[in-house]
């Protein structure tokens, strides 16, 4: 049992609740409420935690677990753990020293929200009371809490429930309970997140703690609802939490595997439509991130409304034919600065209408998916924001100094790590696709999808490697190319329906890469003997930064890698099986570590590739999920 592998549960707007299988909150982001003022983000933290304990014959035995400054455990609920289990939701299992078995099981409600807690007693008899103290704050999740006069720590009793309001600013904290609540306010100071730290950020908060719920376990078992801005419902706390349990429990059979249910936690209802968190706990939608997961999320789990609906929102933003990459964490204004997005949602409009067509499903609105298409390849012809433009060769330039406009969009201050000004390869790749895609709806981009495919195979072989140049036309400089190996190209083969390059040019970049960047969990960004390679994602958040993109391992390209690898190998049986063996297993193995039954962001390019970065990555697990099934089924993919 790993201790410091964490669980997520989420609501349907993308608030969540996450935690540490040990019970210690090694991040700010963990945290038992967590809403989403504006879907999905606008996040505050309203319940940080809880301090729980059992008195049986007089003997105290704690259940949860603290780290305080300068780095002290206290309690210690982890020694009394005996099991814990994921399945159909976190759930503990604690032994006391007379012999009895507490269990603690946690579920968000997905269509509330709200935060069930419950606890049972097994294997004894008589008194067995349980003491609950909630610790809240009332914070943006990327902040942390200090001890201050401002806190109201006062408590609203209605009945069986309770409600706090540590800021007006912030939504209220309702809680109902079949416990009995005592108002005691007090401080719990100098909480200690070892992750956090060892990101070299701040990392001590105080929270406070209004009051404690008593339970008796003898009596049966103890609930505990906690919610953001809820109405009192009228039924009482059991009938409540069995009413919820019953629908979370309903919804998770639902789904066809694990993994199909582990992506639904992405596929969030934002403020805008239908969106996808692009991973927790810190990041929201991102444009990029939601339509390159979009294929193995949404549609390799037949959730077609959903993909409609997802492209049907991010439709309405395409402006002058890009759209946003992400949106202000402050008022949550969108932010036009990729050039790649516009082209992977053409690629997954793409993908979504084969589906659909394939399933008999007829989309909300074909006509404004087609129509969005021929504004992006509009604008990109046209040319538009960050020099983003159709050269005269049918490739398209992009990028000016201080952007990074391209997946590789690390930045320090004014310092862009791989800013990729020029015409860099996978974006040649999607335009190429784009056209090919929107040339089956209009014959206008043929000819254009004619002289950029020409151009590409042309201008991108390198003949020292036998792979292709990362970016041609360097900061805008014709003929200036360059070289270091990256995984980027693999998209001239794999992850896009329709290859730019076959034959041996195909398998030469697919054997340079498999050479220098495979490792179990993923590619990494740049090869192991450049002179700018970084082995360790790790340190401060310049560190880290710098370290993103140069050697970092990002488990999401093993889904292009794989497509590339079956299309120079064959799909045979034989290769099928070779592939699962050495691509498949070792990500499949990993969903039982970090983030528990999903796919971390990123991992270390020197073994043994500890994960890092976010620990739910909604395009990691989306690639897993579109390997598996380009492995398990007999179709090849769309395009083929």
């Amino acid at each position: 049992m790993d201790l410091a592998a964490e669980w997520l549960e989420v609501g349907g707007e993308g608030g969540f609740a996450s935690g540490t299988v040990g019970g210690e909150r090694t991040r700010r982001y963990h945290a038992l409420l967590l809403t989403a003022t504006r879907p999905p983000g606008g996040r505050v933290v309203l319940v940080n935690g809880i301090e729980a304990w059992v008195t049986e014959r007089g003997q105290v035995t704690p259940l949860t677990a603290q780290r305080y400054t300068p780095n002290v455990a206290y309690p210690q609920g982890w020694l009394h753990l005996t099991g814990f289990s994921r399945d159909p939701w976190p759930s503990w299992r604690y032994a006391l020293p007379g012999g009895t078995q507490i269990v603690h099981e946690l579920f968000v409600a997905r269509e509330t929200s709200e935060v069930v807690l419950r606890w049972h007693q097994e294997g004894a008899a008589g008194p067995c009371r349980l003491e609950v103290r909630p610790l809240i704050s009332g914070r943006d999740y990327h902040a942390l809490h200090r001890e201050n006069p401002a806190c109201n720590l006062d408590s609203a009793v209605t009945g069986a429930s309770v409600a706090w309001r540590p800021y007006a600013v912030h939504p209220s904290i309702v809680a109902a309970s079949n416990g009995e609540y005592r108002a005691e306010p007090d401080w719990y100071r100098n909480f200690l997140y070892t992750a956090e730290r060892d990101r070299g950020l701040d990392c001590v908060e105080d929270l406070a703690s209004p009051g404690r719920f008593t339970f008796d376990l003898a009596r049966g078992p103890a609930v505990l609802i906690l919610g953001a801005n809820v109405g009192r419902a009228q039924e009482d706390s059991d009938t409540r939490a069995q009413s919820l349990a019953e629908a979370a429990l309903s919804r998770r059979r639902a789904a066809a595997s694990p993994l199909a249910a582990a992506a639904s936690c992405y596929v969030v209802d934002g403020s805008r439509g239908k969106t996808v968190a692009a991973g927790y706990p810190w990041f929201t939608d991102w444009g990029r991130d939601t339509f390159i997961a979009l294929r193995g999320l949404v549609l390799a789990t037949g959730r077609l409304a959903e993909a409609d609906a997802i492209l049907s929102t991010w439709s309405g933003l395409v402006d002058q034919g890009m759209l946003p990459n992400r949106f202000s964490e402050n008022d949550g204004a969108a932010e036009y600065n990729t050039v790649d997005a516009p082209l992977w949602f053409v690629v997954g409009v793409d993908a979504f209408l084969n589906t659909a067509a394939n399933a008999g499903y007829a989309p909300i609105d074909k006509g404004r998916l087609a129509q969005a298409v021929q504004s992006i390849l509009e604008g990109f012809a046209r040319g538009t924001r960050h020099g983003i433009e159709l050269d005269t060769d049918g490739l398209i330039r992009a990028g000016e100094p201080g952007l990074q406009l391209t997946w590789m969009d690390a930045k320090i201050g004014d310092r862009t790590i791989t800013p990729r000004i020029g015409k860099p390869v996978e974006i040649q790749a999607l335009w190429i696709n784009a056209l090919r895609i929107a040339g089956s709806w209009s014959d206008r981009w043929a000819q254009t999808e004619r002289a950029a495919r020409a151009a590409f195979q042309a201008r991108f072989p390198n003949p020292q490697n036998g792979g292709l140049f990362d970016v041609v036309d360097v900061d805008h400089r014709a003929g200036e190319n360059d070289p270091r190996i990256r995984p980027n190209q693999i998209f001239a083969v794999g992850g896009l329906p329709y290859p730019v390059l076959e034959g041996d040019l195909a398998r030469g970049v697919v054997d340079l890469v498999e050479r220098t960047l495979l490792t179990p969990l993923g590619l990494r960004s740049l090869a192991p003997d450049d002179a700018g390679y970084i082995a360790h994602y790790r340190g401060g958040p310049a560190e880290r930064d710098t370290a993103y993109h140069q050697g970092t391992v990002w488990p999401w390209l093993t889904g292009p890698f794989v497509e590339a690898w079956l299309r120079v190998h064959g799909h045979s049986p034989t290769a099928k099986a070779t592939a699962r063996t050495r691509f498949l297993q070792p990500l499949l193995d990993h969903l039982e570590t970090a983030g528990l039954g999903h796919v971390s962001e990123v991992a270390d390019g020197d073994p043994p590739h500890t994960p890092g970065g976010c620990p739910f990555q909604a395009w990691s697990l989306g690639e897993l999920i579109r390997v598996k099934r380009m492995l398990d089924d007999d179709q090849t993919s769309v395009g083929e």
